[in-house]
């Protein structure tokens, strides 16, 4: 492989990574699911799916916001049923967010969209082409200079 192959890759995946893409696409993804819901909150919801019950601060690491704002939008998810604090069992004053039946839910329904523009973006493609970018991308992201070096990360958005 050359360099070329990296700058093409580096370009796709700047393109990909934008705040403005993943805002639309996270403006599509909680379409029509409450009003506590949106762009702001997803991603919260979607890293509280993958993590586990956190502290904020460890939620805001994840996701790449600070503490604060962390604690503001779980203030809207709470306010909506989606999002729960409960006590960290290893520490008594400090506390946990975690995710209600209705997070987990909502959660799912948003990995379903997601999933379901995935395929029909990939409609036009053959099958063993789509398969084999889903096999590549994947061990892209596991080997690749993003990889998180944690095996128990699932890789969802």
């Amino acid at each position: 492989m050359n360099i070329s192959t990296g700058h093409d890759i580096a370009h796709a995946l700047a393109l990909l990574l934008r705040r403005g893409t993943r805002t639309r696409l996270h403006t599509h993804l909680t379409e029509g699911l409450g009003e506590g819901v949106d762009e702001l909150t997803y991603p919260l919801l979607s890293g509280l799916a993958r993590t586990g019950p956190c502290s904020a601060a460890d939620l805001g690491r994840e996701i790449d916001l600070d503490r604060t704002t962390v604690t503001r939008r779980a203030d809207r998810l709470e306010r909506a049923g989606l999002l729960r604090r409960e006590p960290d069992p290893a520490d008594g004053r400090a506390t946990l967010l975690a995710l209600t039946g209705d997070g987990h839910d909502t959660v799912a329904v948003t990995r379903q969209r997601l999933a379901a523009a995935i395929e029909t973006s990939l409609a036009a493609w053959p099958q063993a082409d789509a398969r084999t970018f889903a096999r590549l991308l994947r061990r892209f992201a596991d080997e690749g200079p993003f990889a998180s070096g944690d095996p128990d990360r699932d890789g969802r958005p």
